[in-house]
């Protein structure tokens, strides 16, 4: 399974959401899982995450630095399984760039509700740890998701 998590440069939310994303599903054992995040801009290609998410993903004990951001698409489109925007406008930028069917708002797997996953670029820390807590439950039911709809072995 191939999913990606697409924000708009990819410094902020989707590395946010890929790190999570990454340690739920190394945690259940689906390593098969290949992820990446990606922006639908592509200006800060090559960039680390920004400093306040990675400080944000550190104080809750993940590792942020293996992150370069990149430009949507990664590879061939229509080899993903899953293509999830993080607001409506990076929704509306992907449109005929994901596969049919396959593309869906991040916050769609929200146990607390469907909705954009809010930049917090702009703002202070306090922005970034909401935006963690809405990456991390959204990730555990995405993950469970997952473990569902494939194999036992």
């Amino acid at each position: 399974m191939k999913i990606a998590v697409v924000c708009l440069g990819n410094i902020c939310r989707s590395p946010m959401a890929e790190v999570v994303l990454r340690d739920r599903l190394d945690a259940r054992r689906l390593d098969d899982v290949e992820l990446v995040s990606a922006g639908t801009g592509g200006w800060h290609a090559g960039e680390k995450m920004d400093r306040r998410a990675a400080a944000t993903l550190l104080e809750a004990g993940y590792d942020p630095e293996h992150h370069r951001a990149q430009q949507w698409p990664v590879g061939d489109p229509d080899t993903y399984d899953l293509v999830l925007a993080m607001d409506a406008d990076n929704l509306a930028d992907l449109a005929g760039q994901a596969p049919e069917g396959g593309l869906r708002m991040f916050r769609d797997f929200d146990p607390e509700g469907p909705g954009d996953v809010p930049d917090p670029y702009y703002g202070g820390a306090e922005g970034f740890r909401e935006v963690l807590a809405m990456v991390e439950r959204t990730s555990d039911a995405i993950v469970a998701s997952v473990a569902s709809v494939r194999p036992s072995s």
